[in-house]
């Protein structure tokens, strides 16, 4: 049975960013990581009321998102956050770099985990700091964080850990236990996190549960700036509106005060999208998410069934990190996209063995992109 997921919408000639990048060749676009679905009807409906009012001025933060964030914190995660906590964004690598430039001074560390989403790693470097990079432990397909590995690399110009959870590109939930131990770390030595949380939304596998590293105690949620947005969920990312929350009040106003007159505020069809997501899109979500998992229970099967491809669970997330060591290619990114297949390279997030396909698409390019990925192992095209 088909449903609105399966429906191909246009993309092109639209300044996609996704689509753009091979606008004139045969080349699936499955790197950048936003969907090929329409955005729920409630919020296109909010959208169009928005406009016909015809009035675009300076807005300010509404209070009725703000109450809709505190509720859904409170009924998704048992977390009580207030409305001061709540800093308002126009994206979320933003976000990585005011954390980076509020802690600490020129030529401290930050650490993040490798593999990761390159802003990880470039967010320090552009702000003056040095960037420490942990190796991830791979337990029973799972990458998490080598909590062994932070330890030993704390020095005492350490003062930041840039966190993903769940994990981009590897799809891992982290476990309440997991978390609870990051969190002792983090307090022991006297360090702050900053936890990108933004594909929160986006559990696959049943029966497990998004934890917000800051609602675990008051502790750690002093020592966290918590990243969210609603963009990857219900692919609103042009609309540019995230949001941080930091609970410790000194560390709040110093990530406001590096905003300041640098990072400019949400416009107001962002605010009018993320108010009528929030309150009128979990069923769609819901929908989109079993949409999702048989694309992802479809593409494991596929892949592992391909010589030189492997992939491992995925729990979270529409973004598959596909193992491409086995087919020993030279430059994997440029053998795929002469496949016709456009992934995002795995040497952007630190490890050249793996490739990372997008597959927030309909099945039927899916499908296609499956294709082309056996028929180009099999004739193996030059690498």
């Amino acid at each position: 049975m088909s449903t609105e997921f399966d429906y191909q919408i246009n993309r092109k000639g639209t300044a996609s960013q996704k689509w753009e990048k091979y606008s004139d060749s045969d080349i699936l676009p499955m790197w950048v990581a936003d969907t090929d679905f329409m955005s729920p009807p409630a919020v296109i409906k909010a959208l169009h009321e928005r406009i016909d009012h015809g009035v675009f001025g300076y807005t300010n933060v509404p209070a009725e998102l703000n109450e809709l964030v505190i509720q859904r914190m409170q009924n998704f995660y048992d977390w009580e956050v207030n409305s001061n906590d709540i800093v308002w964004l126009p994206g979320l690598v933003c976000g990585l770099n005011l954390a980076c430039r509020s802690l600490g001074e020129s030529g401290d560390t930050v650490l993040t985990p490798k593999p990761i989403y390159p802003p990880f790693m470039s967010a320090p470097r552009l702000s003056d700091r040095e960037v420490c990079t942990l190796p991830m432990q791979d337990i029973d397909g799972r990458k998490i964080i080598d909590f062994d590995a932070l330890e030993n690399a704390l020095t005492d110009r350490t003062r930041l850990l840039l966190f993903c959870n769940p994990h981009n590109p590897g799809g891992t939930v982290y476990r309440k236990e997991e978390l609870k131990r990051l969190a002792e770390i983090i307090i022991k030595h006297d360090l702050y996190i900053c936890s990108d949380e933004i594909h929160c939304d986006l559990i696959l596998e049943q029966g497990l549960q998004h934890t917000p590293i800051a609602s675990l105690s008051p502790e750690i949620a002093a020592r966290t700036i918590t990243l969210m947005a609603p963009s990857k969920t219900f692919n609103i990312a042009g609309l540019g509106c995230s949001f941080a929350i930091i609970g410790n009040p000194e560390l709040r106003k110093k990530f406001i005060n590096t905003k300041k007159g640098v990072v400019p505020d949400v416009n107001l069809l962002g605010y009018t999208a993320a108010i009528a997501a929030y309150q009128e899109g979990e069923a769609w979500n819901q929908q989109q998410l079993d949409y999702l998992r048989a694309n992802r229970d479809y593409l494991q099967k596929e892949i592992n069934q391909i010589p030189g491809l492997k992939l491992t669970p995925i729990e979270a997330t529409y973004l598959a990190w596909i193992d491409v060591s086995g087919a020993k290619l030279t430059n994997p990114a440029h053998f795929f996209e002469q496949a016709g297949i456009g992934m995002s390279p795995g040497r952007d997030f630190g490890d050249n063995n793996y490739m990372r396909l997008n597959f927030g698409c309909t099945r039927s390019t899916l499908e296609e992109a499956v294709r082309r990925i056996k028929r180009a192992l099999v004739n193996e095209l030059p690498a």
